[in-house]
């Protein structure tokens, strides 16, 4: 073969082909899901835009209908996704193995700091509060989003209550309540609070006088005997 017999040949071949990179779905699940997170606590459920989640995902909007539907069905997604992680974080504590003083400690610890590491989570709460908890009610398993916290508080307070230290007058799911409104509010209106007060409350110092002070809160009300 001549050399340009060659050539020709060599030109006459298919092009390889360019690898096609495969499409991640889990991952662009999860980066719609946050994307849309983050434009529901900011501009609430009535003010977010599709359009405005796909670009902050950098995904095609075709792609987040056809894994979420629509703009209600991505919101509830977004919303029982939250209530999981705090559930799940929930149970990994495993509390039962701790004695009841400091079972309660790191209850109020983890509650405290799972909103301080997730602000957007008080303020998603906010915005299904103001749908007077529309979407909540839509979640079919309920299982998913009950805390497993306030049945172990009542056990928490039996075993108390037979060392001689706690008093047994305790509604478990409204000391629940307390603990979640001692940790919530201080990080849902630090912006407001900083202002009114003059300090900036999110200096480390001061959020760790407030960690401790719900804890003795809530553990001096355990204490107190009923007369």
């Amino acid at each position: 073969m001549s050399t340009e017999e060659a050539v020709g040949a060599r030109r006459s071949k298919p092009a390889a082909a360019l690898p096609v990179r495969p499409r991640d779905a889990e991952r662009t699940k999860a980066s719609i899901l946050k994307a849309a997170r983050d434009e529901f606590c900011e501009q609430g459920f009535n003010g977010a835009r599709v359009d405005a989640i796909a670009d902050r995902a950098k995904a095609n909007k075709r792609l987040l209908y056809h894994y979420f539907g629509n703009k209600e069905a991505l919101y509830l997604a977004v919303l029982l996704d939250a209530y999981r992680e705090i559930r799940r974080g929930e149970r990994e504590l495993k509390i039962g193995q701790y004695d009841p003083i400091e079972a309660v400690d790191r209850i109020i610890r983890f509650t405290f700091r799972h909103f301080l590491a997730n602000p957007w989570f008080p303020r998603l709460l906010s915005v299904e509060n103001l749908q007077n908890a529309k979407f909540v009610k839509q979640i079919t398993n309920l299982d998913e989003i009950r805390s497993p916290i306030v049945a172990e508080l009542h056990e928490i307070v039996r075993r108390g209550h037979d060392l001689g230290i706690f008093r047994t007058d305790v509604d478990p799911m409204q000391l629940y309540i307390s603990i979640i409104s001692l940790c919530y509010f201080y990080v849902s209106n630090m912006q407001t609070l900083s202002v009114v007060f003059g300090k900036d409350l999110s200096q480390f110092a001061l959020i760790q006088d407030r960690e401790a002070q719900a804890v003795q809160m809530v553990l001096d009300y355990l204490r107190t005997k009923r007369t």
